[in-house]
């Protein structure tokens, strides 16, 4: 148990880390069990409300893929993936969009609301936020369609700009469309990517189940706490980073190429793993980098 000292102790020691973030724009692609768990959900919230309140500029891109799931289930709708995309008919995007921007985005505005925040809730549609293309998976050099899944071609960053300029917290559902109106599902992995390039954040944090990237999953001790760009590839290609960790890293290396800095993995059943993260020297998941800028 902390006595009065140690608690004071703790936040004396936050202090250059809070001013080493304040005014900066940090985006959360929040998810899993984070978002699933009551206990883990309503402690995520208070940390983004301390963020703004500390003078962090706090961005919330989401997915719902259970809540998605569910839905279908309820209604007897199938439905199946490839390469981690929902392939979507025009009924599977239409739900998605219900339950994505009605249901998930509006429960997290409230529930930022309830613990002392001021957030907004948009779909990449809201403003023309999400510039969005038809996607195609390629495989042994064919094309193959998956329905209405799109890809970010473009961030309208001045309508988050006009929200972080006036303290609201933006949260985003992944949901756009493309130049004919036809409404898209997104995977928000590749939209919290797309819209910390466009802001040029200081920080992309990935919310997961896991605690970050290891030498050997089966080994805790093996956790690599920071890596290069350069690194990352190497461990890509010596078979380090494989499995389900390969598409999130990818994500991360796309992400620091549109202009990131820094992209985070973190665990999100680790309790306030965000806070841990920026304000402890520790930290408690894997940072990436580019080479020439270090680990800040």
């Amino acid at each position: 148990m902390y006595n009065n000292h140690d608690k004071a102790q703790i936040l004396v020691e936050a202090l250059p880390y809070i001013r080493k973030y304040a005014g900066k724009t940090v985006v959360i692609k929040y998810g899993g069990a984070a978002m699933v768990d009551p206990e883990i959900r309503a402690e995520f919230m208070k940390d983004v409300v301390l963020m703004k309140y500390i003078g962090i500029r706090p961005v919330i891109v989401h997915g719902g893929g259970p809540e998605i799931n569910a839905m279908l289930t309820k209604i007897g709708k199938q439905s199946h993936f490839i390469d981690g995309n929902r392939v979507s008919d025009k009924e599977i995007v239409e739900i998605a969009e219900m339950v994505l921007s009605a249901k998930v985005n509006k429960s997290i505005v409230s529930d930022l609301q309830l613990v002392g925040g001021m957030a907004i809730g948009l779909s990449g549609k809201d403003g023309n936020l999400l510039h969005v293309r038809k996607k195609y998976i390629e495989k042994e050099g064919e094309k193959i369609a998956i329905g209405f899944v799109g890809e970010v071609t473009k961030v309208n960053r001045e309508i988050i700009d006009m929200m972080l300029e006036n303290d609201y917290i933006p949260v985003i559902s992944s949901i756009g469309t493309d130049k004919a109106g036809n409404t898209y599902n997104i995977n928000a992995d590749y939209v919290a990517g797309a819209v910390a390039g466009a802001l040029n954040a200081h920080r992309l944090i990935f919310l997961t189940d896991v605690d970050g990237v290891f030498r050997d999953f089966n080994d805790p001790s093996t956790l690599i706490a920071d890596m290069s760009v350069t690194e990352a590839l190497d461990h890509i290609e010596t078979g380090v980073i494989n499995g389900g960790m390969l598409p999130k890293v990818g994500t991360c290396l796309k992400a620091i190429e549109k202009g990131v800095s820094h992209v985070i993995i973190l665990n999100g059943k680790t309790r306030h793993s965000i806070l841990l993260e920026l304000f402890t020297e520790e930290g408690c998941g894997t940072m990436i980098y580019r080479d020439e800028e270090g680990i800040d």
